[in-house]
């Protein structure tokens, strides 16, 4: 089915930009005044533009249906919609660093970690 809409919303498309390309503009119409030999059409002078103009609706209405048709049949099915950030597998935070770090000295160990013992004293 997915398929056959494609196909039909890819025919629709192009058979769209040939109308619109073959359709005459509105300052057209001046020039069939004039005898420019529009009348002489299978449609006249008018019968082309209206027969155009609706068969350019026409196909518009279908690109429009098929379009949606497209819309519902990709996005209509599978679950909820769900968050990025709920994908995402959740860690056990790392471990405090061993130091403590005060402005202007970073190298200040943390109160944790106990002090050096003293060196004895050497006689002189």
């Amino acid at each position: 089915m997915h398929t056959f809409l494609v196909v039909v919303q890819v025919l629709v498309a192009v058979s769209l930009i040939g109308l619109v390309l073959i359709q005459h503009g509105k300052g057209a119409d001046a020039g069939a005044a004039f005898g420019s030999g529009a009348s002489g059409t299978v449609f006249g002078s008018r019968g082309a533009a209206n027969f155009l103009s609706r068969l350019t609706a026409g196909l518009a209405f279908v690109f429009f249906v098929s379009s949606l048709a497209l819309a519902y049949w990709v996005g209509g099915r599978g679950a909820a919609p769900t968050s990025v950030t709920d994908s995402i597998p959740v860690e056990a935070a790392p471990a405090a660093p061993a130091t403590s770090v005060v402005p202007g000295d970073e190298a200040k160990p943390a109160e944790s970690t106990p002090a050096p013992a003293e060196a004895p004293k050497v006689p002189e």
